[in-house]
């Protein structure tokens, strides 16, 4: 049995609201008079920014000069104020910490905080109160820890016997590292694709009591996370954001791996401020990460009939997910193939009966390079480039971004290779 906690159906669309008015809230009447700043690029922008409008506060949000104009809009359609300032949230809170000691505004911190991990803990009130039968696993997602440190916190009090599991992207661990360390790890690049959990250090506060309450970690990578997404479409036909379906990433990965049955699972969906460009990055990698698809490069020879001999004698009744080809040498051609599979074994016994058949290959399921840019370009390798080297680079998606990524490669260098694109994100992704 699979629940779902519906936090996307929140007035700003996430559980941030939760913790941002509980703090707001316990502020004194001159703390009040003082009104409140917090730095954010997202969901907790929102929050503080509804919660100080609904208490008759002042609100300033700082926000990254790279912060999306849906969200912009959103903080001040709540009746917050708008500073924007830096390249990343690290500049911009530097910014909203100089204003506050400046004007003795409040900072009304994202996790690291007590009353606002107590707000966060409120879903878990809901919970049990709503479900007094069974429940066997939570799973939550993480980011700086806050709504975990409160659902834990409140769980084991009442209910120690369920189980309390955080999710956190592969690329994006930093509660995890820092659980295995036994001390808060500093992470130098967290990923991107789930911005709302994209922190580089979990607050003290929360570490403190994740050591002590939530009983594991789960890691999820992209395609696991995308498959989250769709998972709870299926179920909903609601879209969430990425950070909002880590919780049902990790849900189904943990069925798959431990094959558990008669047990009361629950996933918690944090929030659905997605931006809808990426619908698309999320719908190409939700195939894969579901273990329903499977990606190859081959190598066929260049010769009449090749083609149809790998579609006949190879590919058979499988369907195909993609297929790109194109001349690249007279002996040889390479060629990008998806087929449709039913487990991860069929992957191997695909690659075998290539292999048997003569078709070098090499199974690119994993590849995060290949699904990211390789996909997209028809073509093998070049037989006029002699020296070549690939860089991936990320760069805030601004307007004019790539045309200014562009200027910075001018000098002595030959492009041999170039590939871009926009996939609905705050970064852009260049393979060059």
């Amino acid at each position: 049995r699979i629940l779902l906690k519906r936090e996307d159906q929140q007035p700003v669309f996430s559980f941030k609201i939760r913790g941002a008015y509980n703090r707001i809230a316990h502020l004194s009447e001159t703390e009040r008079k003082c009104g409140v700043i917090t730095a954010s690029a997202g969901n907790h922008a929102q929050g503080v920014a509804y919660a100080s409008q609904r208490l008759d506060i002042q609100a300033l949000i700082v926000m990254p000069e790279t912060t999306p104009q849906i969200k912009i809009d959103a903080v001040e359609r709540f009746g917050g104020e708008v500073v924007l300032y830096g390249n990343s949230y690290s500049e911009a809170a530097e910014h909203a910490y100089e204003i506050q000691e400046k004007t003795g505004m409040v900072f009304v911190h994202p996790f690291d905080d007590e009353l606002v991990i107590a707000g966060q803990g409120t879903v878990a009130d809901e919970l049990l109160r709503q479900n007094p039968g069974q429940l066997d696993v939570v799973f939550v997602p993480v980011g700086g820890g806050g709504l975990i440190a409160g659902i834990a916190t409140y769980i084991k009090a009442l209910r120690p016997e369920i189980q309390v599991i955080g999710v956190e992207p592969a690329d994006s661990d930093a509660m995890a590292q820092s659980l295995e360390a036994g001390r808060r790890v500093t992470l130098d690049t967290p990923g991107i694709f789930a911005d709302g959990v994209a922190v580089k250090k979990v607050g003290s506060i929360t570490f403190d009591l994740c050591s002590k309450f939530v009983d594991e970690i789960i890691r999820v990578n992209t395609d696991e996370l995308c498959g989250g997404i769709k998972g709870i479409y299926q179920a909903t036909r609601s879209i969430v954001e990425p950070a909002g379906g880590l919780g049902m990433a990790g849900l189904l990965k943990y069925i798959r791996t431990s094959k558990c049955s008669g047990k009361t699972l629950v996933a918690v969906n944090s929030g659905a401020n997605m931006n809808f460009e990426r619908l698309r990055y999320v719908a190409e990698r939700t195939l894969v990460g579901e273990k329903l698809e499977a990606l190859f490069a081959v190598t066929i020879p260049e010769k009449p009939g090749s083609l149809k001999a790998f579609f006949n004698d190879i590919v058979g009744d499988r369907n195909i997910t993609e297929f790109n080809y194109r001349l690249s040498s007279r002996k040889d051609a390479m060629i990008f193939v998806g087929i449709s599979i039913r487990n991860s074994s069929e992957r191997q016994s695909f690659s075998k009966r290539l292999l048997d058949a003569g078709f070098d290959n090499v199974d690119l399921t994993d590849n995060d390079l290949a699904k990211t840019h390789i996909r997209y370009m028809v073509g093998g390798r070049s037989t006029e480039v002699k020296n070549e080297r690939l860089f991936r680079f990320w760069f805030p998606e601004t307007p004019g971004a790539l045309v200014n990524f562009l200027d910075t490669t001018k000098g002595n260098r030959n492009i041999s290779l170039f590939h871009y694109r926009m996939q609905g994100g705050d970064y852009g992704r260049v393979l060059v």
